[in-house]
């Protein structure tokens, strides 16, 4: 069932045959995750690709003062990776956990890189994924430095438009850079307006 999901996902985005469909599925493994279950922990190196089937997950980060910096939320068809530690194959500066009972479908990277090397379909297609994972880097960047707490809440909800009410608010105004009371008089206000 879930590598259904992944195979509708795969046809929206590119042009795969029914054999290289089924190749790829083929290296995967489902993984069910609990809700608060880490998938990587800090001082770990992060060796997989992951889809998520569905749930949610968080990266996160914490500081030397203790405090959570929520750095990216993750839900159904979207993908979710450390790449600096996967690229380098050091320790993660990061955690990733499970928001809610989710489903996922990892592959290995020695897998994954032979099937890019097997299909070049796959290969283009991730090409375009980093790509614009690196571009919506580059717009989150600008807006936490740029943007009011009003226009960051907006583009939250926009950003990820399933997600506010799967969350704690404190991991919302982690993501976003702004007190818990901001984002909750946001919300309030957001709320009023409908």
């Amino acid at each position: 069932m879930m590598f259904e999901v992944f195979a509708t996902y795969l046809r929206d985005h590119t042009d795969f045959s029914d054999e290289d469909l089924e190749v790829i599925c083929a290296a995967g493994v489902q993984r069910n995750l609990r809700k608060w279950q880490p998938l990587l922990q800090d001082g770990e190196i992060w060796k997989i690709n992951c889809f998520i089937a569905s749930g949610s997950l968080r990266i996160y980060r914490i500081s030397d003062d203790g405090r959570e910096h929520t750095f990216r939320f993750g839900v159904e068809t979207w993908w979710v990776t450390d790449a600096e530690s996967y690229n380098m194959e050091k320790p993660s500066l990061y955690n990733i956990e499970a928001l809610e009972n989710s489903t996922v479908i990892v592959w290995t990277k020695e897998k994954w890189t032979s099937l890019m090397r097997e299909i070049p379909a796959l290969k283009a297609f991730q090409d375009r994924l980093t790509a614009s994972s690196y571009e919506a880097s580059q717009r989150r960047i600008y807006s936490l430095i740029s943007s009011s707490a009003e226009e960051k809440y907006t583009e939250f909800q926009k950003t990820y438009p399933t997600i506010f009410n799967r969350v704690p608010l404190h991991m919302v105004a982690s993501y976003l850079g702004i007190s818990r009371e901001t984002v909750s008089r946001l919300r309030k206000n957001f709320t009023n307006r409908k």
